[in-house]
């Protein structure tokens, strides 16, 4: 899973422009591929090693709700032609109950999930920004343009190329880079009744 990709897919693009106010004429330029960048940050797999770690719980307990609605769902409906039509409303309800339940559990788990992947990406994306910025000041560039795929650009000198220079800056901080931090297991699961969301992975 590409933790930065997902979790962050244009937030590169919005601190390469780093110089202010400056015109492209006459002005010194480079750019940087910003998935090759964060695919080889340092702390990135283990960021990532964390992250499933701590959602497998909640991938579990997904899967077991919608498990749970499941085998609801397929009850009733194999016994709905044999009941009452009061038997058949109150189960009914109880289905919808047990969906409602089903839907806040699950919201409430991939917003928890979602909070986690930003604590544990911010850290790398800050140290990434920081060594973008070392490399312009230290090479007297004006821009430092993002060439991933996507963006406006479509041809550029390879010799313009600072990814490397960038990464280089990255691995000579990465004995300061702090492990990720964990978090408490989560809380036990309450039964759903439909098919789960799978949370946000990095």
């Amino acid at each position: 899973m590409r933790v930065f990709r997902r979790a962050i897919p244009f937030a590169l693009a919005l601190v390469t422009l780093l110089s202010a106010g400056a015109t492209a004429q006459g002005q010194k330029i480079g750019y940087i591929r910003s998935s090759a960048i964060l695919d080889q940050a340092p702390g990135r797999a283990e960021a990532e090693a964390q992250f499933d770690k701590e959602t497998s719980g909640y991938r579990d307990q997904i899967k077991r709700m919608s498990d749970s609605l499941d085998a609801m769902v397929a009850a009733f409906q194999k016994a709905q032609a044999s009941m009452t039509a009061t038997a058949r409303d109150a189960r009914q309800k109880e289905l919808q109950t047990k969906n409602a339940e089903y839907q806040r559990r699950s919201a409430d788990l991939q917003q928890k999930a979602q909070q986690r992947q930003g604590e544990l990406v911010q850290p790398i994306l800050d140290r990434v920004k920081g060594a973008i910025e070392d490399v312009r000041v230290e090479g007297g560039y004006s821009f430092i343009l993002n060439a991933d795929e996507g963006s406006a650009i479509v041809a550029m000198d390879k010799n313009l190329d600072l990814t490397d220079r960038v990464l280089a800056k990255l691995r000579a901080g990465a004995g300061t880079v702090a492990k990720p931090a964990t978090t408490p297991a989560p809380a036990g699961t309450p039964s759903g009744v439909t098919r789960p969301q799978n949370p946000p992975v990095i």
